[in-house]
Formats: structure tokens, C-alpha cells, sequence
């Protein structure tokens, strides 16, 4: 054989082997003892108990396979099992055999959870609404405090009670509206605190349609305070209302109505009403119409219904007394006759009653005849040519009466603060 031929193939040979020898050392795995089928039983029993996820979880191992038992009510906790019984080392195969039992619909279990993950959540934020309970509580105190100074600063400054009220409330209001933005911020909640600063959260909701009727009333007694078109105690007619005013609240005015009956109106009405004040002016002028035959001579009855006007005390001589023909009429002629009083001390209506029977008097005593059956004539009493007689309780004004009535009854929105009253 040829030397080199020979050199070759024992060096091939010598290769071979060593590279055998190196792919035996790589491959090589070292086996660690197997784990006892009573050891893999225990622990997975231990694990499945831990979870509470399971009902009853048992495990059998036979040979390194794993036989599970029980019952649960979610399938992920089944294939959850399984996945940890393959990863236990020396199980060779599992057999899943736990059951899913559905739940009830009467199940309080659901209901447990959530109340259990709210209180979890709730002990979390109990820190933190402590102190925001106690940051707002210190913002009530301040806004009160600035409420009183604003009143204390601009009280010689307003006249009107309400507005000087308004202008302190809004000091006080947007104090309290910066401890609630505090308060927002403190638990998160930038949004809604952003939302009240841009004026679409409290302030929109209070100025919004559904509380239309009352900022109408707020604005109302606020214009009505300070134009006082009207002050405690004058005789006033709203529309069609009529009566002595009691008191202005930030929601109505209070009439005392001359049958005695209280009569709340409210301001946004009292504001765009007519509002006619009998007390502003002192003297008042009514009329009262009175018929004449048609044969009378009107100038005569004119110049006597005159003269009964000079002569009562209570008619004021100036401005002067009226008589005038009203209409005529084929049978009978109208005479309107027009008188003023001073209306703080007489009663208008106990006047006119007075005049009208006086001026009757009048006419039948000079021959003026009236429509309807024949006069007949005779010498009238003292008492029917009297000025006041006992039916008409006298002609004085029945102002004090009815407000000493009004102060003896209970008060309509006692709790308001009368606003036509001095700071």
C-alpha cells in the first residue's frame, strides 16, 4: 500500500472519531430524578384550592399522567388547570376532566364582586375625600365671611337692600365656585371642574330654561327694589289686582287686597304690568254718575250738585269739583259728577256713598226730578242730610284698619326678607 495512501486514512479515521466524541458531549442532557406521583398530586391540589376558582378540585396521577377533578363556573379556570398540570415537571399527559357549572340567575355572586371591587376603590379615594370634605368646608366658612364684608363695604354705597344682597352673594358664589375647583382638581376630576370654570356646569344649569320663571323673579325684584315704585303700605293696582302693599320678596310682591284677602303676585308679572299708585299722590279723583229727567233744567241741577260739592268737608277745593253732562238719553239725562279727596284720609268709597245721597237730597228739595215713579216731597230728617250717617262708619280712610288686620294675620313668605325695608 502506498505510505501516503495509508497517512490519509488514519487520519481520516482519527477525524471521525473525534468529532463523534464531540457531538456526544452536546447532545448529552443530564436527567434529573422523577418527581413522585403523590408529590405532583399534592401540589397541584394546593394550587387549585389556593385560586378558590374551583369546587371540590382533585388530582389523580397514574405514571405521570394527571387525571383532574371538580367543578368550576369559567372556562378559562379549566384550560388554566390544564395549562399548569402540563408545566409541572414529569407529567407526561392530562386529562381535564373538571366541569363547568353554569351560573345562576339568581346568583348574588356577580353583585358580591362589584361591591367588593367598590369598596377596594373606595378605601383607595378615603384620603383623598377626607381632605376634600375639609377643603370645603373651609370654602363655606370664607365665602361667608366675604359675603358679610361686601355687605359691610357697599352698604353706604347701594341703596337697594336686594341688589347690595346680589353683589355680596356673588362675591361669596365665586369663592365657593374656586373650593370646588379645588376640590374637582384634588380628586381627578379636571374635566367637570374645566366645565364649571367655562360656565356650561352650575351657572348654566341655574340660568338655564327650566329655572326661566325664577331668574325672571330674581331679576325683577331686583329692578323693582331699586326704581321703588311702590313702598310698604300704598294703595297700588297691578292689572287687574288692587290692594295695600305688604312686602316685596325676591320671589313676589304681597298685596293686601281691600276685602282682606293676601295676594301674592309675582315680580316678573308686577314688572310688566301697569302699576297704578293711589297712595303717591295724596289727592285722588273719582266720579259717580247720577240721572235727571229729561224736562229737568240741567244747568239748575248742575249748579246744585255744585254747590253739595263746596259744602263736604271731605271734597278737596282744589283741584276744583266737576259736574258735567255725561249723555243724553230720550227719557232721561246722565250728570257725571267729579270730586277729589285726599286719599290718606278719606275713604273714596264712603265719600261718593255720602255725596250720592246728599246730591239725591239736593234734587228733591229743589224739584229736580229723577227717572222713575213721581217725587213725592217731604221735609228730610237730620240724619238724612248729614254729612256721615251710622251705615257709612264715617268718611275716614280704611288704610289703618286693613293694615292692622294685616299685621294680626300670618304673614305670606314669612322666611323672605322684605326688600322695600331700609338696609
Amino acid at each position: 500500500m502506498n505510505p501516503m495512501k495509508l497517512f490519509l486514512f488514519f487520519a481520516l479515521l482519527f477525524s471521525t472519531g473525534f468529532a463523534q466524541e464531540s457531538n456526544s458531549e452536546e447532545i448529552k442532557v443530564e436527567v434529573k430524578p422523577t418527581a413522585r406521583d403523590h408529590q405532583i398530586k399534592g401540589r397541584l391540589e394546593a394550587i387549585l384550592n389556593a385560586t378558590g376558582w374551583f369546587i371540590d378540585p382533585q388530582a389523580e396521577v397514574k405514571e405521570g399522567v394527571v387525571f383532574l377533578y371538580g367543578s368550576t363556573k369559567e372556562e378559562e379556570h379549566k384550560k388554566w388547570a390544564g395549562n399548569l398540570a402540563r408545566n409541572i415537571e414529569a407529567v407526561t399527559a392530562v386529562v381535564n376532566k373538571i366541569t363547568i357549572t353554569p351560573t345562576s340567575i339568581w346568583s348574588v355572586q356577580p353583585m358580591v364582586a362589584v361591591l367588593n371591587e367598590l369598596a377596594v376603590d373606595f378605601f383607595k379615594v378615603l384620603p383623598l375625600l377626607i381632605f376634600a370634605l375639609i377643603v370645603l368646608v373651609i370654602t363655606y366658612f370664607v365665602s361667608k365671611i366675604a359675603i358679610k364684608a361686601a355687605k359691610k363695604t357697599l352698604k353706604k354705597r347701594v341703596a337697594s337692600s336686594l341688589l347690595l344682597e346680589v353683589i355680596s352673594r356673588i362675591f361669596g358664589f365665586f369663592i365657593f365656585l374656586l373650593g370646588l375647583y379645588i376640590i374637582f382638581k384634588i380628586l381627578g376630576l379636571t374635566t367637570i371642574a374645566l366645565t364649571i370654570l367655562g360656565g356650561t356646569g352650575v351657572i348654566g344649569v341655574v340660568l338655564g330654561i327650566a329655572f326661566r320663571d325664577i331668574t325672571e323673579n330674581i331679576l325683577a325684584s331686583i329692578f323693582l327694589s331699586v326704581h321703588n315704585p311702590f313702598k310698604n303700605g300704598d294703595l297700588v293696582s297691578i292689572g287687574e289686582l288692587e290692594g295695600y302693599v305688604q312686602r316685596l320678596t325676591i320671589r313676589s310682591t304681597v298685596l293686601l287686597s281691600l276685602e282682606g284677602n293676601h295676594i301674592q303676585v309675582p315680580n316678573s308679572t308686577v314688572y310688566k304690568s301697569n302699576i297704578k299708585n293711589f297712595t303717591a299722590n295724596p289727592a285722588r279723583r273719582e266720579c259717580f254718575d247720577i240721572l235727571v229727567d229729561y224736562k229737568a233744567d240741567i244747568s239748575r241741577a248742575q249748579e246744585i250738585a255744585k254747590q253739595v260739592l263746596d259744602e263736604h268737608p271731605a271734597v278737596l277745593k282744589t283741584p276744583e269739583s266737576l259736574v258735567l253732562v255725561n249723555h243724553l238719553e230720550k227719557s232721561m239725562t246722565s250728570i257725571r259728577i267729579y270730586f277729589w279727596i285726599d286719599g290718606t284720609k278719606h275713604s273714596w268709597l264712603k265719600v261718593q256713598s255720602s255725596l250720592c245721597r246728599l246730591v239725591k237730597r239736593a234734587f228733591q228739595q229743589n224739584q229736580i226730578e229723577m227717572p222713575g215713579e213721581e217725587l213725592i216731597l217731604q221735609a228730610p230728617t237730620k240724619q238724612e242730610d248729614s254729612v256721615e250717617n251710622r251705615p257709612e262708619a264715617g268718611l275716614d280712610s280704611d288704610s289703618d284698619e286693613l293694615q292692622s288686620q294685616a299685621k294680626a294675620s300670618r304673614k305670606p313668605e314669612k322666611g323672605e326678607k322684605d326688600l322695600l325695608k331700609s338696609n
